[in-house]
C-alpha cells in the first residue's frame, strides 16, 4: 500500500488530463496510456480531477468510476492525489472518503466562489478539513484565477497550525512569489512545516524552486 502524502512530499506531481471519446464518454484506453506515459517519464505522483482533469464535466458516478479505474491502473506505484472540490461540503467529504478507501494518498481541495473575507475562507476550509477527519491527508489548492478565492498567508498558516491533516499546499497564486517565500520561512517563526508544490503549467518553476518550492 502506498504511503499517504505528508509534509515532506516533493518532486513532480503531474496533473492528469481526463481523456474523452467523441461521444463524451471517458476514454479509458487513453487514460491507461497516459498513466504509463507519466510513469515512464519518472513523475513522483499523479493528481486526478484537478483543473486539467475537467472534473465538472463528469457526473458523480463517472468521477467515482474514473477514480477507481486510475487507482487500479497506477497500482500503488506512486502516490495519487484526488481532487474532490465541490460547492457542497457533504459531496466533497463523501468523494474524499471514497477516494481514500480505494487507495488515494490524499485529497486536494480548493475554495469556492463567494468566499470574500479571511473569516469566510478560514471557515470554509476548516469545516471541510474537520469533516474529512484527521486520517485524510489534505492538499490545499490556492488558485485565485480559477476559484476567485484569495487565500492570505495569515489564514493559511492558521489552518496549518489548527489541522495536522493539512500536509501540502498547491501554490498557484500568480505569480505569488512573495507568498511562497513567506510560507517557506514560516517554520522559523514556529509554524509547522508543510510541503509546497506549485502549478500554473510550470510558468514560474525556476523562480519558485529558487524560493524553496518542493
Amino acid at each position: 500500500m502506498i504511503q499517504p502524502i505528508d509534509e515532506c512530499s516533493k518532486g513532480v506531481f503531474v496533473i492528469s488530463a481526463t481523456p474523452f471519446l467523441e461521444n463524451g464518454a471517458i476514454d479509458y484506453e487513453s487514460a491507461d496510456r497516459l498513466v504509463e506515459y507519466y510513469l515512464s517519464e519518472g513523475v513522483h505522483g499523479i493528481t486526478l480531477l484537478g483543473v486539467m482533469g475537467e472534473a465538472p464535466k463528469l457526473s458523480d458516478s463517472e468521477q467515482r468510476e474514473f477514480i477507481v479505474h486510475m487507482l487500479k491502473r497506477v497500482n500503488d506505484r506512486i502516490p495519487v492525489i484526488v481532487g474532490v472540490s465541490n460547492p457542497g461540503i457533504r459531496n466533497l467529504v463523501d468523494l474524499g472518503r471514497y477516494a481514500m478507501s480505494h487507495g488515494a494518498a490524499g485529497v486536494m481541495i480548493a475554495g469556492v466562489p463567494g468566499l470574500k473575507t479571511d473569516d469566510h475562507v478560514y471557515g470554509f476550509f476548516s469545516q471541510v478539513i474537520e469533516m474529512l477527519g484527521e486520517d485524510i491527508p489534505v492538499c490545499l489548492q490556492d488558485y485565485p484565477p480559477a476559484t476567485l478565492v484569495h487565500l492570505s498567508t495569515t489564514v493559511f498558516l492558521r489552518l496549518v497550525n489548527d489541522f495536522v491533516s493539512l500536509k501540502m499546499f498547491k501554490h498557484e497564486d500568480c505569480p505569488g512569489l512573495n507568498k511562497l517565500s513567506l510560507l517557506q520561512a514560516a517554520p522559523l517563526q514556529g509554524h509547522r512545516q508543510i510541503s509546497i508544490l506549485t502549478g500554473n503549467g510550470g510558468l514560474y518553476v525556476p523562480q519558485e524552486l529558487k524560493r524553496g518550492a518542493n
